[in-house]
């Protein structure tokens, strides 16, 4: 399987380099050259896999030549191992047709770890066939950094720097993040929002002469490894519902775009999809773009769920692509164009291709409250405010028609509620209790590097932490 830039102008390259080198030459971002299909047996035959073997069977399709089906599928289990429930992604009923899927049982109880703890398995092969080192730059939102410092913390080929938005992480996420004291593995503070580290981070591996020098590598959802296992839990969990033979719509409380794109993926290679519910908070550039066609950015404005606190939704580079018939020069220009204007706008037909498979809804904090409220309520279900922003979404989507009655539709739990504990409490009056592996977490000694929003100022902390 090989890659290519959506920027047309890095690539082909092997599954190794585009995982290795994360951001393309280019500045875009890397895909499969064409799409693997699964035929509508191949994806009843699915059934009587474990997770694992799921895992394995859909991945390796991306890494032939690299990593075969055998290789893959014990990668996998070495993944999932130390996960906390038996299914792994389990399914659990709302109401009659709604579903919630429940990504929260890795190390760091959010749904980066499905991809992070693959990631690191991924480097480190990597990284020991070509005896190589590398510095891992990343910046979150939240969720990504402290599953990427579990991951990768005390491996000895890889430094790991993860950039936050310093006073707009919850205090769960930052202690994540900071109470990991391995050798190489940093927190840093960053005076700005997520889109000011993003920008950095982007800013890093453009400039051509530091990415060499330090051996730059992604493992923000900019890097296609990133995505593969999370097109696993869709296929995972539809056919829980009764896929192939029955048609779903999940609902994906997004903000970087990543996620739901790999539920796309999991479409192009032939699940059966009704419909993407593309659920976002108050900053909603995302929900705009699909009523209007224009992508604008403004400004951040903090929220109950930080973590879809984005105004750059980075990743949606990957489906305007597909949507311009995989036109690399045009793609760069309409980026250049976001770069330099801070918007830009599709043609007619280009909307039209994206809403026959997408759908975009917001809700702001009161509606985010609400939501926590109504499901305890109803269901004695305790949810976070990301995942009650997807499931008011999918409850939206069906009232509007969008999404037909007897179609099962699968809402995505990104969190698990204590990470939010005082946005929960105050909607529903529970204060939701940490995992027994992380019940000290508040207690723990706190260590984090702090950088100016200044990309000179974030190059010289590398050099002076790397080891």
């Amino acid at each position: 399987m090989q890659f290519m830039s959506t920027r047309g102008k890095d690539g082909p390259v092997s599954f190794e380099t585009a995982l290795l080198n994360g951001l393309a030459r280019d500045g875009g971002l890397y895909l499969p050259v064409s799409w693997p299909k699964f035929s509508l047996d191949d994806i009843r035959a699915m059934q009587s896999k474990s997770y694992a073997e799921l895992a394995g069977l859909i991945m390796s399709r991306f890494t032939e030549g690299d990593i075969d089906q055998a290789e893959m599928t014990e990668l996998a289990r070495q993944t999932y191992a130390g996960f906390t429930h038996p299914d792994v992604a389990p399914l659990k009923p709302v109401s009659d047709n709604l579903h919630v899927l429940e990504l929260f049982y890795g190390p760091t109880i959010a749904f980066k770890d499905y991809a992070m703890q693959f990631l690191s398995r991924a480097f480190d092969r990597a990284l020991t066939r070509q005896n190589r080192t590398a510095v891992i730059l990343g910046a979150t939102s939240g969720d990504t950094g402290s599953a990427a410092l579990e991951a990768f913390k005390g491996r000895a080929s890889v430094d790991v720097f993860i950039l936050f938005p310093d006073g707009r992480v919850s205090p769960v996420q930052q202690k994540q993040m900071t109470s990991v004291s391995a050798d190489g593995a940093h927190a840093v503070a960053v005076s700005g929002d997520f889109d000011d580290c993003q920008d950095m981070v982007k800013a890093c591996f453009n400039d051509a002469a530091f990415r060499d020098e330090m051996n730059l590598s992604a493992v923000n959802s900019i890097n296609w490894a990133r995505l593969m296992p999370q097109i696993v839990y869709y296929f995972s969990s539809a056919l829980k519902v009764g896929a192939p033979d029955q048609p779903v719509a999940f609902s994906v409380p997004t903000g970087n775009f990543g996620n739901v794109f790999a539920g796309w993926v999991a479409a192009q290679m032939g699940l059966p999809v009704e419909r993407f519910i593309v659920a976002s908070n108050r900053n909603d550039i995302l929900t705009r773009f699909f009523a209007t066609g224009t992508m604008e950015r403004q400004a951040v404005d903090p929220s109950l769920s930080p973590s879809m606190d984005i105004q750059v939704s980075s990743n949606f580079e990957r489906l305007l692509f597909e949507l311009l018939d995989r036109d690399g020069a045009r793609v760069a220009d309409l980026m250049q164009q976001f770069a330099q204007t801070g918007s830009f706008a599709v043609a007619e037909d280009v909307l039209r291709d994206a809403l026959s498979i997408f759908s975009g809804f917001c809700l702001d904090d009161e509606g985010t409250k609400e939501e926590i409220k109504t499901t305890y309520e109803e269901t004695g279900m305790i949810i976070d405010p990301h995942s009650a922003v997807g499931l008011a979404a999918a409850r939206k989507a069906r009232k509007s028609g969008l999404v037909s009655q007897d179609t099962p539709v699968i809402s995505l739990a990104c969190a698990h509620p204590a990470k939010f504990p005082d946005a929960v409490r105050s909607a529903c009056g529970v204060h939701p209790a940490l995992p027994d592996h992380l019940s000290d977490l508040m207690d723990r000694d706190e260590v984090m590097l702090k950088a100016d929003n200044d990309m000179a100022a974030v190059q010289a902390l590398l050099r002076a932490e790397r080891r």
